[in-house]
């Protein structure tokens, strides 16, 4: 997030793959550039002295420009997990945020790298202070270092805090720095390090700007914020969903949604809590498929390719099952272990008691499962367009002449499939029989006209980040959907 030359905030989204502009007064949001631009997963930016935006695209390796005329060029494409950038008197800094990260000057024009630091752990959002060095957020060690440009030996300049992933300066030259663990936003005197709480918002904050002397921070979530003088937050953009995935439904009736690097449960009543994300202690991964494991505990796959356990009571999880590449949905057997899609390789497996057993290979990139009272095991082929059942290693065709099938449900002895392809939703008795189309035109895989970006990996928090719209069928008929396209979750209610 960074204030551009015209004073609007402009936004880097990862999940959305896009560049937002927003007013500061009025909230109004332009794209910038589009999912479908050139520009993939834009974590950061910045601008320079003639308007042009310089942007990590953090799954890719990349430093980019884009010039103010709209032109698209690679800067130097050979950064693992770039993520910070800044500018200085017209020098280029970018940095990657992984455990061993560097931290070089690119030359703007032809991408050469000038070392400043090396073996960094996490650099996050930086910026140069009124001294003329680099002050760093250090997010695997809890401290903020500052450096000079030249290179040489880093200062710790303040350490013990809420895991720091952002600094800026305000007019006064003092530190400004988010906290993604506390949710605190800080102020910290640089030479000092006597430091002061702003604001505190919420777990999950991500980055912040100055609009002349307004201070504005951003989460994870999406949400844009405006701290103001007395600590409290005036709201510029709200909340929501970035990327819903897996759903499952609670005995209580509460509705878990995997959303990425987020999770949350909505109660029956209707509300809202976040129960998690990337950094927060005991988060089980950038979470996808997801299923309910008795009360207050769940199964989810990850995109690091592993099945994990996560009792929300401890904020603890587990390891189930590891060691693969893309994990989609997941669902508990009768006897409680888990039965898993890993769509790379086309294999259903079962994990019970420390051991993975394959159930069914050779399928073209399985995602949804689901088990039936009787223990059959069902399972969506997307790319072969059909759901079949598995019995003793051999499969046998359920429905077929499906485009893209995901998600799916058994509630009722009815199977419940999401066809993203399709943007439709269908149900079937468990023999394939009585097939019906129940919803069509559903905000799910990408607006319409818009072909969606498979992102990679971001380093050792992330494997490759693939789409997967999930259902989930309540006891009383209702069907939830993940609108992925959109970022929503509908309810559709049985007919009466």
């Amino acid at each position: 997030m960074r204030t551009g030359p015209d004073g609007r905030i402009y936004v880097a989204q990862v999940p959305g793959s896009s560049i937002s502009a927003i007013d500061p007064d009025s909230g109004a949001v332009e794209t910038i550039c589009a999912i479908d631009g050139p520009v993939t997963a834009p974590d950061d930016l910045v601008f320079d002295e003639h308007g042009n935006m310089f942007i990590t695209e953090v799954t890719l390796g990349k430093v980019s420009m884009l010039s103010a005329d709209g032109a698209y060029r690679v800067v130097n494409g050979a950064m693992p997990v770039a993520n910070p950038i800044t500018m200085h008197e017209g020098r280029l800094i970018a940095g990657e945020c992984r455990p061993d990260g560097r931290v070089m000057e690119l030359d703007k024009d032809t991408g050469a790298e000038r070392l400043i630091l090396e073996n960094a752990p996490m650099p996050n959002a930086f910026t140069v202070g009124p001294d003329g060095k680099l002050y760093m957020p250090m997010m695997a060690v809890n401290e903020i270092w500052r450096i000079d440009l030249q290179g040489g030996d880093h200062e710790v300049v303040a350490g013990d805090l809420g895991v720091p992933d952002s600094v800026k300066f305000d007019s006064k030259g003092r530190i400004v720095s988010t906290q993604v663990a506390s949710g605190d936003v800080l102020r910290i005197d640089p030479q000092t390090g006597e430091r002061e709480v702003l604001a505190t918002v919420a777990p999950g904050l991500d980055n912040c700007t100055f609009v002349g002397d307004r201070l504005f921070v951003s989460s994870i979530s999406g949400q844009v914020n405006e701290v103001l003088s007395d600590g409290t937050t005036k709201n510029l953009v709200p909340d929501g969903l970035q990327w819903p995935m897996g759903l499952a439904l609670g005995e209580d009736g509460s509705l878990f949604i995997a959303d990425g690097a987020y999770s949350y449960l909505v109660d029956p009543d209707g509300t809202r809590q976040t129960i998690g994300f990337l950094f927060y202690p005991g988060y089980p991964g950038f979470a996808r498929g997801v299923a309910a494991d008795g009360p207050g505990q769940w199964l989810t796959t990850n995109a690091g390719g592993q099945v994990m356990r996560w009792n929300l009571a401890s904020q603890e999880s587990e390891v189930v099952a590891e060691g693969f590449e893309v994990l989609f949905g997941v669902t508990r057997a009768q006897d409680g272990s888990a039965i898993f899609a890993d769509g790379a390789a086309g294999r259903v497996l079962h994990a019970t008691n420390g051991s993975v057993e394959e159930l069914a290979s050779g399928l073209d990139r399985p995602m949804g499962v689901a088990v039936s009272s009787g223990g059959k095991v069902f399972v969506s082929e997307n790319r072969a367009g059909r759901v079949v059942s598995i019995k003793g290693g051999a499969t046998e065709t359920v429905i077929d002449g499906l485009r893209e099938p995901q998600g799916i449900a058994i509630h009722a002895d009815r199977l419940f499939i999401l066809d993203v392809g399709d943007r439709s939703l269908v149900s079937a008795a468990l023999d394939g029989s009585d097939r019906q189309t129940i919803a069509s035109n559903l905000p799910v895989k990408a607006p319409p006209g818009v072909t969606p970006k498979i992102l990679g990996g971001v380093g050792n928090l992330s494997g490759p980040m693939e789409s997967f719209a999930g259902i989930a069928v309540a006891a009383d008929g209702t069907i939830y959907v993940s609108g992925d396209a959109e970022g929503s979750v509908l309810s559709l209610a049985p007919v009466q």
